[in-house]
């Protein structure tokens, strides 16, 4: 099977209001039209594609454009969406057996989207991406402010077409013998083959292949996604320490004495939640963790404080030029009950690790019995930080 993919790209979008097509605008540091093209080079079943781009994005591309392993052409696009379909189409190789439309403003459509809605055209003549309607559908012939109901329609019928669009090269060609009709206006391939009598078959569509058509919607897309410079801003680690429980020692976290009759056993204060949370950041900033720097081999950590040691690997941290975004912890022990200690043992971590109170998450938790932990011999904790960059 040879596949042909027009990707259409050639409208203004002037609903953004952006100083540019949409298409070039920028999601994550990468051209939206890049992420679309990227996105049918990579995928498998895809022969050729050809872009449909305003005339003079068309005359003088991106750089993106060019060079692509797979046959990229361009061609300029039409008034019309429907125009500009039949300006790629008429490129579209001979060899053609299906040809997959899909919009440059939906760049977040995967391979396996284009790959399924390709198969289905090829045994059924055409199909789409589409998604169910997850809300009541309501249909009204009034206009302007205040339209009134005129039927409730049966959400379970309802579909909200997406592209890809896939058809047979003979399918798309009858449609598209029908667009040449100035008096017919249409938003999708789709609409054209099914006035020309062909059955168009739904394939299961994607929740992230949004179309992106406002300023909210760009907003909302690039909330999604981070570039390089901000994933190198950003950085996840874990952390997590476990100590046996014994009589004579104190139990402590975060610098609270909390009553109790037994302690966490270990050559440092045995201190789960600051080791854990020191663990966290150290990972987040690639450094290694406590055991590394603060080897229960050295004697100057013998009954060392855990808030000493959490404020030694902040500064590790930010000598690395990571600052603390914020931290969750849970803290798993049968007993003692830590809910009445909790604001001072956060208190006392947010000072350590300079960030707001509010920044700071710590939750006690039972084992429900089960284990060393739910019989109470030892108690542990796991703790999730977030770093930035200063």
């Amino acid at each position: 099977m040879f596949v042909s993919a027009i990707i259409a790209a050639a409208g203004r979008g002037t609903r953004l209001g952006a100083d540019e097509p949409k298409q070039l605008v920028e999601i994550g540091g990468v051209p939206m039209l890049q992420r679309t093209v990227d996105t049918f080079v990579r995928a498998a079943c895809v022969n050729e594609i050809i872009i449909a781009l305003p005339p003079d994005v068309a005359h003088a591309p991106p750089s993106y454009l060019r060079h692509r392993r797979k046959p990229l052409h361009l061609v300029p696009g039409g008034v019309r969406r429907q125009d500009s379909v039949a300006n790629a189409f008429a490129r579209v190789s001979m060899a053609a057996d299906v040809v997959v439309v899909h919009d440059a403003a939906r760049p977040f459509a995967t391979e396996a989207l284009i790959s399924r809605t390709v198969e289905a055209a090829y045994e059924s003549g055409a199909a789409i991406a589409a998604l169910p309607a997850s809300d009541t559908v309501k249909q009204s012939s009034g206009v302007g402010e205040d339209p009134t109901v005129d039927r409730t329609l049966p959400r379970e019928r309802i579909f909200l077409a997406q592209t890809p669009q896939a058809f047979r090269r003979e399918v798309l060609r009858d449609a598209i013998a029908l667009a040449r009709d100035p008096a017919i206006d249409v938003t999708d391939e789709a609409t054209l083959a099914e006035r020309a009598g062909h059955t168009v078959r739904l394939v299961a569509g994607e929740p992230q292949n949004v179309k992106i058509t406002t300023a909210n919607d760009l907003r909302a897309a690039r909330g999604t996604v981070f570039s390089e410079a901000e994933r190198a801003l950003v950085r996840i680690g874990t952390g997590y320490d476990l100590h046996r429980l014994v009589e004579g020692r104190p139990f402590i976290l975060a610098d609270v004495t909390i009553p109790f009759e037994k302690g966490p056993l270990g050559h440092s204060d045995a201190d789960v939640l600051c080791h854990a949370v020191a663990d966290a950041v150290l990972g987040a900033a690639s450094i290694g963790d406590i055991g590394h720097h603060f080897p229960d081999s050295d004697e100057r950590w013998r009954g060392a404080p855990g808030l000493d040691l959490l404020a030694r690997a902040i500064d590790l941290v930010r000598c690395r030029g990571f600052i603390v975004v914020n931290i969750d912890a849970v803290v798993i022990a049968e007993r003692p009950k830590l809910a009445a200690h909790m604001p001072a043992i956060c208190s006392n971590l947010a000072r350590a690790l300079n960030v707001a109170a509010e920044a700071v998450s710590v939750k006690g938790k039972t084992n429900e019995g089960v284990g060393e932990l739910g019989r109470g011999e030892a108690i542990a904790c796991h703790a999730i930080a977030l770093l930035t960059k200063k």
